[in-house]
């Protein structure tokens, strides 16, 4: 009764410390381990100067980061170990976090809790409560998945039987439909360690004469390798709970991230270790060991070698480097080792030292060496075939949004293609050694299999097929950037937003470490927070504001032209239309950090209304009766590109543009909108699309078109997926202007440069609220955006509301 009373009373503080939050300072002080004797003064006043307050943070932080009781602070302050394990565990189970594996030999031996019990008891309550399986997170669905093996399907099955018991008399308890004993764990490899959990004198009377000396051999040693112990021994024991199994990690190990197979793709909760896990899924690659990593990360060691051993737990990432000898496997253990080595096409690396060690040695029994030749044939095949573009040193990265990921993924283009497009989700990368795969999935989607809106899943995946193919096999482009290598570069694919879960410093130790050359997707989605980079050099937004509103407005300032526009602050509530939209029929609403949609102008009004109590909204002309059409004109631009339009309809435009910009050094796409004069709202898009056909036939078709008016839409930095022949055309850009070498790349910088410079300049004229730090000649806009500044601000938001009309820029007053 006192040790309940001592868990409420341990539950209650941590509710209560809300009352002083914890922050950055209070949090280096608790990892510190620093006594309230130590604590400066600054941090004692922001704890009131109690000491109270102090020890709730410490008993708290303690907690929610699963912290072990021996060798931290909080020993000082909760004295008894086993309180404080039931209360870690207690609040670990009620917040659906992993179980404590680090912690496995307290909390098993001490609370006889192990993770199988923990997953059954979360289910349970899940059930109870009748949760929905989605409420699980990520990595707690995939443990339980493994432990118990109850995934969704399952869970709706169970979640069935229970309801359906309710209708006799007596309900059935909902542990009778749960599972007794633990599901076998497939990823176990011999190399894991195995450990005495609490063993009971029963338990050993229950064992046989093999499982008794097995027993002995774990408890006498402090554990022993799996692989020393016959497979199926180590299978009785763990599945009555009476071992369990460590994935230990050492400084030096290497590890590989294969696509994912059977991820739980459920809720992010966003605790300690799940955040963790995420920071080093996107950061990790094989030519990296742990140590490293944790050192690039900023990280403790021994947290980064908890996530890693929760990964290959999980079978999510497998060591790259296994060094065994013939002494220490098992002869049970050669089947396992056949079965994954073929299961899996990224285990090849894995098994080789293993097998050599193995043939190395002699066996009496004849199936014994046939098991071993059978191990290792596939796998030197494997091994010696594997040529792909430069496995090892710097690589191009080509940067991707969520949206990519969403196009791969509902478009059931292809029956291997969606574990690749959950890793590049979930993981925020795939790497150059699982493109080969990857790219034989894209070459399987047929050109002309869908229509309508479908057809922009196929359009992406093509495109994206085609890009990876230049990224990584043109000899060109690899002799613009590494003149001194002949071999072509290899390619990651990284998600942005991953890359954002990141602190900037982190992110760029990463970037600079492993590539040579950023390139970005575009467009870009505004929800995302685009990288910025000067090193490696970077051929996208040179900061996120030019992926932002306030790009447009910039380019419509600059141009003295484009579309009618008005930028509307959040907390506005709009009677009516505003008038200079009255006379077109289509309008773009883009509500600020989101993506554009097009609406009808007949009903704007309550969807310009919702979205502006939420989030500042820009509103633009896009067409009368329909939809304005559109043309994408490839930069750097060239007066030999083959253009469906007049050039008289955009030189004025890209004059303007190149006194402004120097575009030469950066690739991208301009967009041009074409507008019906106000007199000429006969006109429809189709109308124009069929005279932009007739121009490349008929030598007096602009004469047709001097009535139309286009203007600048959108510039976009990077290579476009949308359109395959845009993408071509900047691609071969690419290698014909030379924009990849070195002296382009040092003036791709300076220009972005001054282009950050003017956009910032151009934000603090149309806003209250100061942008950054001042540029000056010695503190410049790398000063304010550098690679790596950990206190860049999200894009200023607007403070006033600005209307863009006849070729000007202006404040609107809304009354």
């Amino acid at each position: 009764k006192s040790s309940q009373a001592g868990t409420k009373k341990r539950k209650s503080d941590i509710e209560n410390s809300c009352c002083f939050k914890m922050n950055a300072d209070i949090e280096l002080h608790i990892k510190n381990q620093y006594t309230w004797k130590r604590l400066p003064a600054s941090i004692k006043r922001a704890l009131g100067n109690s000491v109270r307050n102090w020890e709730k943070l410490v008993v708290e932080y303690s907690i929610k980061h699963q912290l072990r009781w021996r060798g931290n602070i909080v020993r000082f302050i909760e004295k008894d170990e086993k309180a404080y394990c039931q209360e870690l565990i207690n609040y670990s189970r009620s917040h659906l976090m992993l179980y404590p594996y680090h912690l496995t030999d307290v909390i098993l031996k001490g609370l006889r809790i192990s993770p199988f019990a923990y997953c059954l008891e979360i289910i349970e309550d899940m059930m109870s409560k009748e949760k929905s399986y989605d409420s699980l997170p990520n990595f707690t669905a995939a443990d339980c998945l493994r432990l118990l093996g109850i995934g969704r399907n399952q869970y709706i099955d169970l979640m069935n039987q229970c309801r359906s018991s309710r209708r006799f008399f007596r309900r059935r308890p909902i542990r009778d439909l749960l599972p007794t004993k633990p599901v076998f764990p497939k990823a176990l490899q011999p190399w894991w360690t195995v450990k005495n959990g609490f063993i009971s004198e029963e338990d050993v009377k229950q064992s046989s004469t093999k499982e008794h000396k097995a027993i002995d051999y774990i408890i006498d040693n402090n554990g022993a390798m799996a692989g020393l112990i016959d497979l199926n021994i180590v299978e009785s024991l763990y599945t009555r709970g009476l071992i369990y199994v460590n994935v230990p990690i050492a400084d030096d190990d290497k590890i590989i991230v294969p696509p994912l197979e059977g991820f739980v793709m459920n809720r992010v909760q966003g605790d300690y270790f799940e955040t963790l896990l995420y920071k080093i899924f996107v950061s990790i690659d094989e030519n990296t060991d742990v140590a490293e990593l944790a050192n690039i990360l900023q990280i403790d060691l021994d947290l980064v070698k908890n996530a890693i051993s929760m990964f290959i737990r999980l079978g999510y990432a497998y060591k790259k480097h296994i060094d065994l000898d013939k002494s220490q496997i098992h002869s049970s253990w050669y089947s396992k080792l056949i079965q994954d080595s073929k299961s899996n096409f990224m285990l090849e690396k894995v098994p080789i030292d293993v097998n050599n060690d193995l043939n190395s040695g002699t066996d009496d029994s004849t199936s014994s060496n046939n098991e071993k030749d059978s191990l290792s044939t596939p796998l030197v095949d494997i091994e010696s075939t594997a040529s792909t573009p430069t496995s090892y040193g710097k690589r191009i990265a080509f940067l991707f949004d969520s949206t990519l990921t969403a196009f791969l993924m509902m478009g059931n283009l292809s029956q291997g293609l969606k574990s690749h497009a959950v890793t590049m989700f979930e993981v925020g990368k795939l790497s150059n050694e699982s493109l080969d795969c990857f790219v034989n999935e894209l070459d399987k989607v047929e050109q002309d299999a869908a229509e309508g809106e479908a057809r922009r899943y196929f359009d992406h995946a093509l495109t994206l097929c085609k890009t990876i193919k230049f990224l990584r096999y043109n000899e060109e482009l690899a002799k613009q950037i590494c003149p001194d290598d002949n071999s072509c570069l290899g390619l990651d694919l990284l998600r942005c937003e991953s890359l954002n879960s990141l602190d900037s410093l982190t992110c760029s130790r990463i970037m600079n470490k492993n590539y040579h050359l950023i390139i970005s997707m575009a467009p870009l989605s505004y929800e995302i927070r685009s990288v910025s980079s000067c090193v490696p050099p970077h051929i996208g937004p040179p900061i996120p504001e030019v992926n932002s509103i306030w790009f447009k407005l910039w380019l419509y300032e600059k141009m003295q032209a484009g579309p009618p526009s008005l930028l509307l602050v959040k907390g506005l509530r709009m009677k009516h239309i505003p008038s200079l939209f009255l006379k077109y029929d289509k309008l773009i609403m883009t509500p600020w950090g989101h993506d554009s949609t097009e609406v009808a102008t007949s009903n704007v009004l309550i969807a310009l209304n919702d979205a502006l109590t939420h989030s500042a909204v820009l509103l633009q002309a896009y067409g009368y009766k329909a939809s304005g059409a559109t043309i994408s004109i490839a930069i750097p631009f060239d007066e030999n590109d083959e253009i469906k339009l007049p050039r008289s309809q955009y030189s004025n435009v890209v004059n303007a543009l190149e006194k402004h910009m120097e575009l030469r050094y950066t690739c991208g796409y301009l967009t041009m909108l074409c507008l019906d004069q106000e007199n000429e709202d006969k006109y429809n898009s189709n109308h124009i699309e069929a005279n932009l056909i007739d121009l490349t036939d008929n030598a007096n078709a602009e004469t047709v078109n001097e009535s139309l008016t286009w203007l600048p839409l959108e510039l976009v930095f990077g290579l476009p997926l949308f359109d395959a022949e845009l993408n071509s055309k900047i691609c071969n850009k690419i290698i014909s202007f030379n924009l990849c070498d070195e002296i382009h790349l040092r003036q791709s910088l300076a220009a972005s440069r001054k282009l950050s410079l003017s956009i910032l300049q151009f934000i603090s004229v149309y806003q209250d609220l100061p942008v950054g730090v001042e540029p000056t000649p010695e503190a410049p806009v790398t000063a304010m955006y550098p690679c790596g500044n950990t206190n860049v601000a999200e894009v200023p938001y607007p403070t006033r509301c600005l209307i863009f009309e006849n070729g000007k820029l202006d404040f609107w007053n809304p009354s």
